[in-house]
């Protein structure tokens, strides 16, 4: 059940291809052997009120937010969280290299007990990843 989430800077939109960043995010996801595909889920949100460093505004952000059910061992969430946060970091290379974008990304575990999930994504995939 990894979610994925990012939130960026609203001053970003024109910038960076959100929809495409979910789509990358969301392929690597899929290739790690720790994440069951039908679950993973990326979206993005924008954030329009912010300051960042010095208050001026051509800074930007963009923050990943990745959270698991418990009980993978560490090595296992640091390889998630590298693998996520590298795709990004290549996604978002070009855009860096132009603008001012600090990206960020944290994994965090999900209670299992405290978490009740359903859902009939499993009963309507096709056979494409």
């Amino acid at each position: 059940m990894p979610h994925i989430h990012i939130e960026y800077s609203g001053n970003l939109e024109q910038v960076v291809d959100m929809t495409a960043l979910c789509e990358a995010l969301r392929k690597e996801a899929v290739y790690i052997d720790a994440l069951p595909m039908p679950g993973v889920r990326v979206r993005a949100s924008r954030v329009d009120h912010y300051a960042i460093a010095d208050g001026n505004p051509k800074h930007g952000f963009v923050d990943i937010s990745v959270r698991l059910r418990e009980g993978r061992p560490e090595d296992v969430k640091q390889d998630v969280i590298a693998r996520i946060f590298e795709a990004a970091r290549v996604f978002l290379h070009s855009a860096m290299d132009t603008h001012s974008i600090g990206l960020s990304a944290e994994l965090r575990e999900i209670n299992a007990g405290l978490s009740p999930k359903c859902g009939t994504i499993r009963e309507h995939l096709e056979d494409s990843v």
